[in-house]
This record gives C-alpha cells, sequence and structure tokens, in this order.
C-alpha cells in the first residue's frame, strides 16, 4: 500500500462521517484563526506606530523630564519632579544652534472642546511658532499662531480634521470661538489629515495651555535635528546645554528611533505572549482529534481486523489513521488560515494589519504537529489490534 492509496484511504475514512470531521475540524480551526488575528492585530499595531513616526521624520529629538526614561519607569515620578522650563528652550538654541534646525517647548493635556451644543474630547498640543515644522503640519485653512501671540499667551487655536468634523459639521470654523477647559478660544485655522493621532487634536500656543489647565513646568522640549546622520552628535550638545543648569537626573534626551525601537519591542512581546495564549486553543483542538481517532478505531475494529486478515502490515494500519489525524489538522489549519485573512481584510480600513510569512508557516507547521502528536497514539493502538480478536469485535 504505497502514499496515494494511504491517503486516499484516510480521505474515503472521513469524508464518511462528515459532520464529525467537520467538528473535529474546528478546535483546530478557531486555534489557527486566533493566532492569525493575534500576530495580524500585533503587526497592525506596530505598522501604525510605525507610520506616525515616519510622518514626522527621522530627525526628531525629544528633551522629557527625569533621569532614565522608558517603558519601564514609572512617568508619575519623574514629572513629579518635573523642573523643564521656557529657560531650557533658549539654552538649547545658544548651545547646540549649530545641530540643531528647530527647537520648541510643548504641554500635552486633554479636554472636551465645546462649540455650541457640539462637543468632543480632544487632545491639547501646545506649542510654540516652531511646532508646525518640527511636526510637519500643513495649515490648509487659516494661519498657525505667531510668536507675539505665544509671548501674549494668547488664546488662539488651531484644529485638527477630526476635531472640525465633530464641532463644526460643515460650516467653516474660522473665526469662530470654542471652549477648552473653562477659557475661550478663537479659531484661527486647521490643518490637513495627519493621521488619527494628530487629527482627533488641536493645536494652542503653550503659554496659553499653560494658563488655562495650571501647568508650570513643561511637558517636553521638541527638536528637529539639522542632519539626521548626525542624530547622536545633536544629542550630545543638547545634553550638554541642558547641563548647563539642570543635573543628570533631572532630565533624559531621547531620538525618535529609541522611542520607536522601544515601543515596537514591547509590542512585539505581547504579540507573542497573546500569540502564544491564543495556541492553547489548538492544543485543545488537539486532544479533540485525539479523542475522536480513539473513538473511530474502536468503531472500526472490525474493519482493522479484516484488512490485517487479507494482508494488511500495523505499519499500513498507523499509517492510514495518522494520515487520517494530520489531514483533519491541516483542513482546519488551512480553513483557520483562510478565516485569518479575511479578519484581517476586514480590519485593514482601521489599522494595517498584516498576517506575516512566518506566520502562514508556523500555522501549518503547528497544525502538522498537532495532527502527529496527537494522531499517534490512536494509530498505534489500531495498529497492535489482534486481527482475530478484531474480527470477533460486535
Amino acid at each position: 500500500m504505497n502514499i496515494l492509496d494511504t491517503y486516499k484511504a484516510a480521505n474515503k475514512a472521513l469524508l464518511h462521517n462528515k459532520a464529525r470531521t467537520a467538528l473535529t475540524m474546528l478546535g483546530v480551526i478557531i486555534g489557527v484563526f486566533a493566532v492569525a488575528m493575534m500576530v495580524s492585530l500585533g503587526r497592525g499595531a506596530q505598522n501604525y506606530i510605525t507610520d506616525q513616526f515616519e510622518e514626522l521624520g527621522s530627525n526628531l529629538i525629544f528633551v522629557t523630564p527625569g533621569a532614565n526614561v522608558g517603558f519601564g519607569r514609572d512617568p508619575a515620578e519623574s514629572y513629579s519632579r518635573n523642573k523643564l522650563e521656557e529657560k531650557h528652550v533658549d539654552l538649547i538654541k545658544t548651545y547646540a544652534k549649530d545641530y540643531i534646525k528647530y527647537v520648541d517647548a510643548y504641554v500635552n493635556t486633554g479636554t472636551t472642546a465645546r462649540y455650541k451644543t457640539n462637543s468632543y474630547y480632544a487632545s491639547v498640543i501646545g506649542g510654540g511658532n516652531d511646532t508646525q515644522y518640527i511636526y510637519n503640519y500643513k495649515i490648509d485653512n487659516g494661519r498657525f499662531f505667531t510668536p507675539a501671540e505665544v509671548r501674549g499667551k494668547k488664546r488662539v487655536v488651531i484644529l485638527g480634521p477630526i476635531v472640525v468634523d465633530e464641532l463644526f459639521s460643515g460650516i467653516n470654523p474660522n473665526g469662530k470661538k470654542i471652549k477648552l477647559g473653562d477659557d475661550t478660544y478663537k479659531v484661527i485655522g486647521t490643518f490637513e489629515e495627519k493621521g488619527k493621532n494628530f487629527d482627533q487634536g488641536v493645536i494652542v500656543p503653550y503659554t496659553a495651555a499653560q494658563n488655562t489647565f495650571g501647568v508650570k513646568n513643561l511637558t517636553g522640549i521638541s527638536i528637529k535635528a539639522k542632519d539626521e546622520n548626525e542624530i547622536d552628535t545633536t544629542i550630545k550638545q543638547v545634553e550638554k546645554a541642558m547641563l548647563r543648569d539642570l543635573k543628570t537626573d533631572d532630565f533624559t534626551v531621547l531620538s525618535q528611533q529609541e522611542i520607536l525601537g522601544s515601543i515596537q519591542n514591547i509590542l512585539k512581546i505581547l504579540t507573542t505572549a497573546i500569540g502564544g495564549i491564543a495556541a492553547i486553543s489548538l492544543l485543545v483542538g488537539g486532544i479533540g482529534i485525539m479523542n475522536i481517532m480513539l473513538v473511530s478505531v474502536t468503531e472500526r475494529t472490525r474493519e482493522i481486523g479484516l484488512r490485517k486478515a487479507v494482508g494488511a502490515t500495523p505499519n499500513q494500519i498507523a499509517a492510514q489513521f495518522l494520515t487520517e489525524s494530520v489531514l483533519i489538522s491541516l483542513g482546519g489549519g488551512l480553513i483557520g488560515l483562510a478565516l485569518g485573512y479575511a479578519g484581517t481584510f476586514a480590519i485593514q480600513g482601521f489599522i494595517r494589519a498584516e498576517i506575516p510569512w512566518w506566520a502562514v508557516v508556523l500555522a501549518f507547521g503547528f497544525s502538522a504537529g498537532v495532527g502527529i502528536l496527537f494522531g499517534t497514539y490512536p494509530a498505534v493502538k489500531a495498529s497492535k489490534k489482534d486481527p482475530i480478536e478484531s474480527l470477533r469485535y460486535e
């Protein structure tokens, strides 16, 4: 009995009990689908964050309060001893001017923006005049605020596309007044779409944001370097400038690439962990395969005895049952993967999700492994049955 004959016999046996075969596949289908979707969502999150950072450019540098900035520290601890002030922006402008193109203070918070009866919870970006160049904002209606408006703490605001839609619904917002916190701000412009993370925000002078929201210190300082190939040198110059007034533990200077790398590492770990949890359902599916195959061995005892009586070897019997198990597992894996691709396609309108090639290989490899692992015992049990006893089985 060659491989083709074994496959045909196994396939015929599975098709003889279509409903049971489909139900047995279900556990593997769910497991592969869950793993594929978790990996897809994880990659989508990584792509989304990468796209947002690339939109800003690769030559951004940030100064944040506290030492050893990263995702292992407590942000509240760093900001509780925040010492960043306007004078530090001036220090960078003076002592790192040969390496920087733009530098500006920023104050970040969030509040409900209101216009008449409409309201929307928006992120508030408090910045200076250079903010538009550092973050590549493109004004499509109106203008950006001036240095004089920043110095004068003027309550003027530039709206993101989502905020415009939520508050004004087709009305030109320029010249209108909205409420941010307890203060009234005049709309002087709107900016082009830049990604949801930005589009749901409003930009105001950081001096006005400090007054409105009672913020004493800066959230941070953003810098655009002149040469993206000299980021490390620029960071050292910025650190030297900051050390003229602060201690090493009072601030951290980070490049955008360092921040992106930290976020991506965390997402990779989370994706792997969640994918591993989802893979547990594959083991449950494998146990289901083993149970059904054991039932099948019992039901087909007379068939096994008859085949052995006409010359089938134990290895041929084992091969058929093992092939049945692998076919169930691989079939479930294929369907699960197809559903995973369908789910990925469905969410691509919201996030740039994708299933990498290694996930496909892993899904099929794991499916085959489950079939072999949980199909071996029933196959061995079938091969060891005594032909005479099997023929007598009722």
